[in-house]
Protein backbone atom coordinates (compact mmCIF):
# COMPACT_ATOMS: atom_id res chain seq x y z
CA UNK A 1 0.00 0.00 0.00
CA UNK A 2 2.73 2.32 1.62
CA UNK A 3 4.30 1.78 -2.47
CA UNK A 4 1.39 2.19 -4.32
CA UNK A 5 0.71 5.87 -2.16
CA UNK A 6 4.09 6.34 -3.59
CA UNK A 7 3.52 5.89 -6.84
CA UNK A 8 0.22 7.93 -7.18
CA UNK A 9 1.75 10.77 -4.88
CA UNK A 10 4.79 11.08 -7.55
CA UNK A 11 2.48 11.11 -10.41
CA UNK A 12 -0.62 13.44 -9.46
CA UNK A 13 0.47 15.17 -12.67
CA UNK A 14 -0.17 12.83 -14.84
CA UNK A 15 -3.50 11.66 -12.99
CA UNK A 16 -4.70 15.47 -13.13
CA UNK A 17 -4.10 15.61 -16.68
CA UNK A 18 -6.07 12.25 -17.40
CA UNK A 19 -8.71 13.04 -15.49
CA UNK A 20 -9.18 16.52 -17.23
CA UNK A 21 -9.10 14.84 -20.34
CA UNK A 22 -11.87 12.01 -19.92
CA UNK A 23 -13.87 14.53 -18.26
CA UNK A 24 -13.72 17.02 -21.13
CA UNK A 25 -14.35 14.08 -23.32
CA UNK A 26 -16.84 12.23 -21.34
CA UNK A 27 -18.66 15.25 -18.99
CA UNK A 28 -21.48 12.45 -17.75
CA UNK A 29 -18.37 10.38 -15.88
CA UNK A 30 -17.52 13.33 -13.85
CA UNK A 31 -20.64 15.68 -13.66
CA UNK A 32 -21.95 13.79 -10.83
CA UNK A 33 -19.59 14.95 -8.40
CA UNK A 34 -20.24 18.73 -8.98
CA UNK A 35 -22.76 18.73 -6.11
CA UNK A 36 -19.89 17.26 -4.11
CA UNK A 37 -17.57 19.63 -4.18
CA UNK A 38 -17.44 21.04 -0.75
CA UNK A 39 -17.89 17.81 0.80
CA UNK A 40 -14.76 16.36 -1.02
CA UNK A 41 -12.51 19.47 -0.36
CA UNK A 42 -13.55 19.47 3.01
CA UNK A 43 -12.37 15.98 3.12
CA UNK A 44 -9.06 16.92 1.81
CA UNK A 45 -8.71 19.73 4.56
CA UNK A 46 -9.84 16.69 7.51
CA UNK A 47 -7.06 14.95 5.88
CA UNK A 48 -4.39 17.84 6.63
CA UNK A 49 -5.99 18.47 10.04
CA UNK A 50 -4.77 14.88 10.73
CA UNK A 51 -1.35 15.06 10.01
CA UNK A 52 -1.21 17.76 12.13
CA UNK A 53 -0.21 18.19 15.92
CA UNK A 54 -0.45 21.52 18.37
CA UNK A 55 3.41 21.23 18.56
CA UNK A 56 3.38 22.32 14.53
CA UNK A 57 1.69 25.49 15.78
CA UNK A 58 4.98 26.68 17.53
CA UNK A 59 7.32 26.68 15.12
CA UNK A 60 4.64 29.75 13.23
CA UNK A 61 6.11 31.42 16.47
CA UNK A 62 9.92 30.49 16.48
CA UNK A 63 10.51 31.86 13.29
CA UNK A 64 7.93 34.76 13.10
CA UNK A 65 10.24 36.87 10.35
CA UNK A 66 10.46 34.22 8.13
CA UNK A 67 6.71 33.21 8.47
CA UNK A 68 5.88 36.91 8.33
CA UNK A 69 7.70 37.53 4.93
CA UNK A 70 6.46 33.96 3.36
CA UNK A 71 2.55 35.60 4.15
CA UNK A 72 3.28 38.90 2.95
CA UNK A 73 4.63 37.44 -0.44
CA UNK A 74 1.69 34.91 -0.67
CA UNK A 75 -0.78 37.76 -0.17
CA UNK A 76 0.25 40.35 -2.15
CA UNK A 77 2.27 38.80 -5.35
CA UNK A 78 -0.53 36.18 -6.31
CA UNK A 79 -3.74 38.77 -6.00
CA UNK A 80 -1.68 41.40 -8.02
CA UNK A 81 -0.33 39.42 -10.44
CA UNK A 82 -3.93 37.82 -10.90
CA UNK A 83 -5.70 40.95 -10.83
CA UNK A 84 -3.00 42.23 -13.70
CA UNK A 85 -3.37 39.35 -15.90
CA UNK A 86 -7.03 39.52 -15.47
CA UNK A 87 -6.88 42.80 -17.11
CA UNK A 88 -3.86 42.61 -19.74
CA UNK A 89 -5.81 39.68 -21.13
CA UNK A 90 -9.47 41.06 -20.68
CA UNK A 91 -10.92 38.11 -19.09
CA UNK A 92 -14.99 37.52 -19.10
CA UNK A 93 -16.30 38.80 -15.68
CA UNK A 94 -16.77 35.06 -14.26
CA UNK A 95 -13.56 34.13 -15.30
CA UNK A 96 -11.40 36.78 -13.91
CA UNK A 97 -13.34 36.82 -10.49
CA UNK A 98 -12.02 32.85 -10.66
CA UNK A 99 -8.65 33.88 -11.48
CA UNK A 100 -8.22 36.29 -8.81
CA UNK A 101 -9.84 33.64 -5.98
CA UNK A 102 -6.62 31.94 -7.09
CA UNK A 103 -4.50 34.88 -6.25
CA UNK A 104 -6.08 35.34 -2.90
CA UNK A 105 -6.42 31.96 -1.68
CA UNK A 106 -3.83 30.39 1.10
CA UNK A 107 -0.97 28.10 -0.07
CA UNK A 108 -1.77 24.59 -0.39
CA UNK A 109 -0.66 20.90 0.73
CA UNK A 110 0.69 20.03 -2.21
CA UNK A 111 3.35 23.06 -1.77
CA UNK A 112 4.81 21.12 1.29
CA UNK A 113 4.63 18.36 -0.79
CA UNK A 114 7.32 19.65 -3.65
CA UNK A 115 9.39 21.66 -0.77
CA UNK A 116 10.57 18.38 0.91
CA UNK A 117 10.90 17.14 -2.67
CA UNK A 118 13.22 20.03 -3.29
CA UNK A 119 15.02 19.53 0.07
CA UNK A 120 14.02 23.32 0.81
CA UNK A 121 13.06 24.13 4.39
CA UNK A 122 9.98 21.84 5.01
CA UNK A 123 9.51 23.37 8.24
CA UNK A 124 8.82 26.96 6.84
CA UNK A 125 6.63 25.61 4.12
CA UNK A 126 4.46 24.16 6.65
CA UNK A 127 4.30 27.13 8.72
CA UNK A 128 3.56 29.66 5.71
CA UNK A 129 0.48 26.90 4.87
CA UNK A 130 -0.64 26.87 8.52
CA UNK A 131 -0.51 30.37 8.91
CA UNK A 132 -2.02 31.08 5.77
CA UNK A 133 -4.82 29.18 5.86
CA UNK A 134 -5.58 30.78 9.41
CA UNK A 135 -5.96 34.07 8.06
CA UNK A 136 -7.63 32.88 4.89
CA UNK A 137 -10.84 33.34 6.13
CA UNK A 138 -10.39 37.50 7.06
CA UNK A 139 -7.96 37.63 4.23
CA UNK A 140 -9.12 35.87 1.25
CA UNK A 141 -12.53 37.32 1.03
CA UNK A 142 -11.20 41.22 1.93
CA UNK A 143 -8.82 40.80 -1.19
CA UNK A 144 -11.39 39.17 -3.61
CA UNK A 145 -13.70 41.93 -2.42
CA UNK A 146 -11.10 44.49 -3.60
CA UNK A 147 -9.57 43.30 -6.63
CA UNK A 148 -12.52 41.38 -8.38
CA UNK A 149 -14.86 43.56 -7.12
CA UNK A 150 -15.35 45.32 -10.52
CA UNK A 151 -16.19 42.52 -11.90
CA UNK A 152 -18.82 40.49 -9.83
CA UNK A 153 -20.13 40.73 -6.63
CA UNK A 154 -18.64 39.79 -3.73
CA UNK A 155 -20.24 39.02 -0.24
CA UNK A 156 -17.42 39.13 2.43
CA UNK A 157 -19.57 37.43 5.15
CA UNK A 158 -20.75 34.96 2.84
CA UNK A 159 -17.17 34.02 1.34
CA UNK A 160 -15.45 34.15 5.47
CA UNK A 161 -18.59 31.77 6.10
CA UNK A 162 -17.62 29.09 3.50
CA UNK A 163 -14.13 29.34 4.03
CA UNK A 164 -14.71 28.62 7.82
CA UNK A 165 -16.74 25.50 6.77
CA UNK A 166 -14.97 23.59 4.41
CA UNK A 167 -11.17 24.69 5.79
CA UNK A 168 -11.06 25.52 9.54
CA UNK A 169 -13.84 23.31 10.82
CA UNK A 170 -12.72 20.12 9.13
CA UNK A 171 -8.83 21.51 9.79
CA UNK A 172 -9.45 21.85 13.63
CA UNK A 173 -11.88 18.78 13.68
CA UNK A 174 -8.58 16.61 12.05
CA UNK A 175 -6.31 18.10 14.77
CA UNK A 176 -8.65 17.14 17.15
CA UNK A 177 -8.57 13.23 15.86
CA UNK A 178 -4.80 13.42 16.13
CA UNK A 179 -4.81 14.59 19.21
CA UNK A 180 -7.27 11.92 20.75
CA UNK A 181 -6.66 9.06 18.55
CA UNK A 182 -3.18 9.40 18.15
CA UNK A 183 -2.20 5.40 17.64
CA UNK A 184 -5.28 4.90 15.05
CA UNK A 185 -4.53 8.06 12.95
CA UNK A 186 -0.25 6.75 12.88
CA UNK A 187 -1.65 3.25 11.27
CA UNK A 188 -4.08 5.16 8.53
CA UNK A 189 -1.82 7.97 7.88
CA UNK A 190 -0.03 5.84 4.69
CA UNK A 191 -3.15 5.98 3.20
CA UNK A 192 -4.38 9.75 3.58
CA UNK A 193 -2.69 11.26 0.50
CA UNK A 194 -4.48 8.65 -1.18
CA UNK A 195 -7.80 10.01 0.08
CA UNK A 196 -6.82 13.49 -0.58
CA UNK A 197 -5.39 12.71 -4.24
CA UNK A 198 -8.81 10.92 -5.18
CA UNK A 199 -10.82 13.93 -3.84
CA UNK A 200 -8.99 16.22 -5.62
CA UNK A 201 -9.23 14.61 -8.81
CA UNK A 202 -12.86 14.07 -8.11
CA UNK A 203 -13.18 17.83 -7.96
CA UNK A 204 -10.95 18.36 -10.84
CA UNK A 205 -13.14 16.69 -12.87
CA UNK A 206 -16.19 17.33 -12.05
CA UNK A 207 -15.12 20.99 -12.61
CA UNK A 208 -13.82 20.12 -15.67
CA UNK A 209 -17.00 18.42 -17.05
CA UNK A 210 -19.56 20.62 -16.28
CA UNK A 211 -17.90 23.57 -17.88
CA UNK A 212 -16.56 21.37 -21.23
CA UNK A 213 -17.72 23.48 -23.54
CA UNK A 214 -16.41 26.93 -22.04
CA UNK A 215 -13.34 25.50 -21.43
CA UNK A 216 -12.80 24.50 -25.34
CA UNK A 217 -13.90 28.11 -26.23
CA UNK A 218 -11.77 29.70 -23.73
CA UNK A 219 -9.11 27.40 -22.55
CA UNK A 220 -6.28 28.42 -23.93
CA UNK A 221 -6.56 31.90 -22.86
CA UNK A 222 -7.15 31.05 -19.45
CA UNK A 223 -4.25 28.60 -19.78
CA UNK A 224 -1.81 31.12 -20.54
CA UNK A 225 -2.91 33.22 -17.73
CA UNK A 226 -3.27 30.39 -15.20
CA UNK A 227 0.42 28.96 -16.49
CA UNK A 228 2.01 32.93 -16.56
CA UNK A 229 0.39 33.49 -12.84
CA UNK A 230 1.85 30.28 -11.56
CA UNK A 231 5.89 30.80 -13.28
CA UNK A 232 5.51 34.41 -12.37
CA UNK A 233 4.73 33.21 -8.68
CA UNK A 234 7.49 31.42 -8.63
CA UNK A 235 9.97 34.16 -10.21
CA UNK A 236 8.62 36.72 -7.61
CA UNK A 237 8.89 34.93 -4.89
CA UNK A 238 12.15 33.98 -5.16
CA UNK A 239 13.04 37.09 -5.82
CA UNK A 240 11.29 38.31 -2.63
CA UNK A 241 13.36 35.51 -0.78
CA UNK A 242 16.54 36.91 -1.82
CA UNK A 243 15.55 40.88 -1.09
CA UNK A 244 14.96 39.90 2.55
CA UNK A 245 18.01 37.67 2.89
CA UNK A 246 16.85 34.17 2.74
CA UNK A 247 19.31 31.28 2.73
CA UNK A 248 18.66 28.70 -0.42
CA UNK A 249 16.49 26.21 1.72
CA UNK A 250 13.81 28.91 2.40
CA UNK A 251 14.26 30.34 -0.72
CA UNK A 252 13.20 26.92 -2.22
CA UNK A 253 10.37 26.68 0.47
CA UNK A 254 9.01 30.91 -0.14
CA UNK A 255 9.30 30.14 -4.42
CA UNK A 256 6.82 26.80 -4.13
CA UNK A 257 4.40 28.42 -1.39
CA UNK A 258 4.11 31.66 -2.75
CA UNK A 259 3.52 29.80 -6.34
CA UNK A 260 1.17 27.16 -5.61
CA UNK A 261 -2.00 27.90 -3.93
CA UNK A 262 -5.08 26.25 -2.53
CA UNK A 263 -7.11 25.73 -6.13
CA UNK A 264 -9.46 23.14 -4.32
CA UNK A 265 -10.31 25.86 -2.21
CA UNK A 266 -10.52 28.54 -5.20
CA UNK A 267 -12.68 25.74 -7.23
CA UNK A 268 -15.18 25.44 -3.71
CA UNK A 269 -15.71 29.30 -3.02
CA UNK A 270 -16.13 29.87 -7.21
CA UNK A 271 -18.61 27.00 -7.60
CA UNK A 272 -20.38 28.49 -4.39
CA UNK A 273 -20.04 32.28 -5.13
CA UNK A 274 -19.52 33.18 -8.30
CA UNK A 275 -20.80 30.24 -10.69
CA UNK A 276 -19.33 27.18 -12.53
CA UNK A 277 -17.79 29.25 -15.19
CA UNK A 278 -15.41 30.95 -12.44
CA UNK A 279 -14.03 27.29 -11.31
CA UNK A 280 -11.98 26.57 -14.58
CA UNK A 281 -9.22 29.13 -13.85
CA UNK A 282 -8.71 26.66 -10.50
CA UNK A 283 -9.29 23.45 -12.25
CA UNK A 284 -6.29 24.63 -14.89
CA UNK A 285 -4.00 25.59 -12.25
CA UNK A 286 -4.78 22.10 -10.05
CA UNK A 287 -3.43 20.53 -12.93
CA UNK A 288 -0.91 22.64 -14.44
CA UNK A 289 0.87 23.46 -10.29
CA UNK A 290 1.50 19.72 -9.83
CA UNK A 291 3.68 19.94 -13.19
CA UNK A 292 5.10 22.86 -12.68
CA UNK A 293 6.10 22.25 -9.41
CA UNK A 294 6.90 18.88 -10.01
CA UNK A 295 9.63 20.58 -12.41
CA UNK A 296 10.50 23.19 -9.69
CA UNK A 297 11.15 20.54 -7.01
CA UNK A 298 13.17 18.28 -9.33
CA UNK A 299 15.36 21.75 -10.76
CA UNK A 300 15.97 22.78 -7.01
CA UNK A 301 16.61 19.33 -5.81
CA UNK A 302 20.07 19.69 -7.39
CA UNK A 303 20.56 23.09 -6.22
Amino acid sequence: MKKFVTFVSQNMALFAVTVAVVALIVPASFKWTTPHVTTLLGVVMFGMGMTLKLEDFREIFRRPRDVLIGLLAQFTIMPLLAYTLATLFKLPAEIAAGVILVGTCPGGTASNVMTYLAKGDLALSVSMSMASTILAPIVTPILTLWLAGAWIEVSFAAMMMSIVKVVIAPIILGLVVNQLFADFVKRVTEILPLVSIVAILLILGGVVAVNAVKILETGLTVMIVVVLHNLLGYGLGYVAAKIFGMNLAKSKALTIEVGMQNSGLAVSLAMTHFGAAAAIPGAIFSVWHNISGSIAANYFSRK
